[in-house]
């Protein structure tokens, strides 16, 4: 669990970084212009690590439910290597996602007044500056983030409900333990994407 936490933990620093950094390079400097490389590398690096944060949401709910539904064969499941593998296919999930969005973005053209009114490059600002129909790259945009967003949401849940059926012919102790164990990842997990689903 520390492994994935940690994992986490990086992960949310290097996304709060990558959208913090751009903000206060933008402050200090007064420089408010970007070059499109630029650009497409925040937009790359933001949607990277939002993607890894939710890939290994995933992956801490995979635990708690072996850790609590195969508790027998935890130590055999949830090896050093299998940890690793599970964290590294995250990553690279992340980056497959990333990428996608970023190649449906390149395959635009973009014409006129190259301006945003944000501090930071995103796709729906990018999309406003081109000068061919968005309609079918903007619905492929979101239907890739919030497919992705919706599913990892569902099968957390989903799998929430697979650990609560399990629990009910164990003590009561056993309940409350697992009810512990997992009660901070079901907070994280409304937390982030809560607003994440609304938006």
């Amino acid at each position: 669990m520390y492994f994935f936490l940690f994992d986490l933990s990086l992960s949310g620093t290097c996304f709060s970084t990558s959208i913090s950094s751009r903000m206060i390079v933008a402050d200090l400097l007064k420089k408010t212009t970007l070059s499109f490389s630029e650009c497409m590398i925040h937009v790359f690096l933001t949607h990277y690590f939002g993607s890894l944060e939710i890939f290994i949401l995933i992956l801490m709910d995979f635990y708690h439910s072996v850790a609590t539904c195969k508790s027998l064969c935890y130590t055999t499941k949830m090896s050093y290597q299998v940890c690793g593998s599970l964290v590294a296919v995250a990553w690279v999930g992340s980056c497959v996602h990333s990428s996608a969005q970023i190649f449906l973005t390149l395959s635009l053209l973009f014409c006129g007044p190259n301006v945003i009114d944000h501090y930071f490059c995103d796709f729906q600002p990018l999309l406003k500056l081109t000068c061919t129909d968005t309609y079918v790259v903007n619905l492929l945009l979101v239907s890739n983030s919030e497919a992705m967003c919706i599913v990892s949401f569902v099968m957390v849940m989903f799998s929430y409900v697979i650990i609560l059926h399990s629990l009910r012919n164990h003590s009561a102790e056993g309940i409350r333990k697992a009810f512990c164990n997992c009660i901070s990842h079901i907070i994280v997990v409304i937390v982030f994407f809560g607003p994440y689903i609304f938006i």
